[in-house]
């Protein structure tokens, strides 16, 4: 199964989520956060070209003349997750032949910017964890509930919570 950049995203936010997803239980469409986070996305940046489809892996949310990477978020809530999700783009794009100088988390609802910083010690983590994501995935059993913090408001509460 080849890797993509939610689930790098998901990854870093549960295990369990990102094994659901893999394996075609999409609960995200009918979540109160997922639909706010598209209207933000569809208000903001209009004049930019958005949704930007490579191999069907990633989806950056906007490039500049193919440099400069940008993330839209509603919050900063899962930043470490978005973080490493948009390394993902970088390690993914350079392997196409594609080097980006510059990438950012952009909040618009709050006017902030964080910039992404990627180093040679990121390559190697990002194969780490794809790996262990590819290792994940292929898991014939869901992995164990672990109770987060944020369970509540996840679209996969429901599924998750009943056990």
């Amino acid at each position: 199964m080849a890797v993509r950049g939610l689930d790098i995203y998901y990854y870093f936010i549960c295990k369990r989520k990102l094994w659901l997803a893999a394996h075609d239980q999409q609960m995200e469409q009918d979540n109160q956060d997922v639909q706010l986070g598209k209207i933000i996305d569809s208000r903001t940046y209009r004049y930019e070209r958005k949704h930007i489809q490579v191999d069907e892996h990633i989806n950056i949310d906007f490039l500049q003349n193919w440099k400069i990477i940008h993330e839209i978020k509603k919050s900063k809530k899962f930043e470490e997750a978005s973080v490493w999700q948009i390394k993902y783009y970088i390690y993914y794009l350079a392997q196409r032949g594609v080097q980006i100088e510059e990438a950012f988390i952009d909040y618009p609802e709050f006017r902030e910017r964080t910039e992404v910083e990627y180093t040679d010690v990121d390559t190697i983590e990002i194969e780490k964890v794809t790996r262990e994501i590819e290792s994940l995935k292929l898991q014939a059993h869901i992995p164990k509930f672990e109770k987060l913090s944020y369970c509540q408001k996840c679209a996969y509460f429901d599924y998750c919570g009943v056990e």
